[in-house]
């Protein structure tokens, strides 16, 4: 067994709940920390006595602060002890693994933030990243999409990220009622999907560094669009999704095409990664 899938131990030291399923785990490390993760990257994550699931990092640690941010959606039996895991829970973590967001690459340019549903996450430390140095960019716009109004991630951010400098849209798939009430779950923005509101962008095409995340169909239409309003494939950006299984292109569980995800992804540009969202998942 090689070192690169040997676990380092991690402490959860913060468990928050974003959604009904949904939670932020905060980790420090137990033994000698992982390099410092960069965002778009992500780790491989092991529960002890379940299984190990790779998620992307979604925080952006200052220099010198060891601790992982993730953000997981409980759809399996690891994620789900994730997402109960209590203070003082031990885990392993792999990594970090993978290629990354490049914000420094589009200095002195527009940067738009497409995310859907959880896709928020891996965007949110590009995010962070662009906001720490805002002088640096034109503009920051986010637009995020979600299912439901109590499905939106990180909602109680929109502040902060509005006063470092950012324009945030966000918009639903629809307005369930809420079960406790039987009243329409609160909501006052728009809903549809998330190329609906790229017509309030200030989109100037031939200056703009787009990041989409979220399901692939999502991203598949949003890059069209951006295309089709002038973007050119290679200043889009798209983080690719598959199965991984060692993160370290052995098991081939994650091969999409000529690529290994693990390693030559997630993050790819939409020229690259457009023939690719092609080949479906089985």
């Amino acid at each position: 067994m090689t070192a690169s899938m040997l676990p380092v131990r991690y402490r959860v030291i913060g468990n928050r709940r974003d959604t009904a399923d949904t939670h932020t785990l905060t980790l420090l490390p137990v033994d000698s920390p992982l390099p410092r993760p960069r965002p778009g990257q992500f780790t491989m994550v092991y529960v002890f006595g379940v299984g190990e699931i790779p998620l992307s990092v979604s925080g952006y640690p200052a220099d010198g602060d060891h601790t992982v941010t993730h953000t997981v959606r409980a759809v399996g039996a690891v994620s789900a002890a994730l997402c109960r895991a209590e203070p003082g829970t031990v885990v392993g973590l792999r990594g970090p693994l993978g290629t990354v967001w490049d914000v420094p690459g589009a200095r002195h340019r527009d940067l738009l933030f497409v995310a859907g549903g959880i896709g928020l996450a891996p965007l949110r430390p590009p995010l962070l990243e662009a906001l720490s140095a805002r002088p640096d960019y034109l503009s920051v716009t986010v637009v995020a999409g979600a299912r439901t109004p109590s499905e939106h991630l990180y909602r109680t951010e929109d502040e902060l990220w509005q006063a470092c400098g950012a324009r945030v849209l966000r918009i639903v798939d629809r307005v369930p009622q809420d079960p406790d009430t039987g009243r329409p779950q609160a909501w006052s923005g728009p809903v549809g999907l998330v190329t609906d509101l790229l017509g309030q962008v200030r989109l100037r095409p031939d200056r703009t560094t787009a990041y989409l995340c979220g399901p692939e169909v999502m991203m598949t239409h949003t890059g069209a669009a951006l295309v089709a309003l002038g973007m050119r494939p290679t200043d889009v950006q798209v983080s690719l999704e598959r199965n991984m299984r060692c993160g370290i292109e052995i098991c081939g569980h994650c091969q999409l095409g000529p690529d290994f995800v693990c390693a030559d992804g997630p993050v790819s540009t939409l020229e690259h990664a457009e023939p690719l969202l092609a080949v479906r998942e089985l």
